[in-house]
């Protein structure tokens, strides 16, 4: 996913996003909860998911500010 440079699309990627963050956190939490720590190889890899999603966010939240 990337920024194009239209105020419709920044929106429209940050919404995405957003609902993107929310699933990644949801899953995150399940598989935390079914391997019971939070050093477990898939927490460390679901996290890593969620870490980069939030880092286009912000990436996409500085080009084009909400208006």
């Amino acid at each position: 996913m990337s920024y194009n440079g239209t105020a419709g699309r920044g929106v429209m990627e940050r919404d995405e996003l957003k609902l993107r963050i929310e699933e990644a956190r949801e899953k995150l939490h399940q598989i935390k909860t079914e391997y019971g720590e939070l050093l477990h190889p898939q927490v460390i890899h679901q996290s890593m998911v969620l870490d980069e999603l939030i880092n286009m966010y912000n990436q996409v939240k500085r080009i084009k500010p909400m208006e």
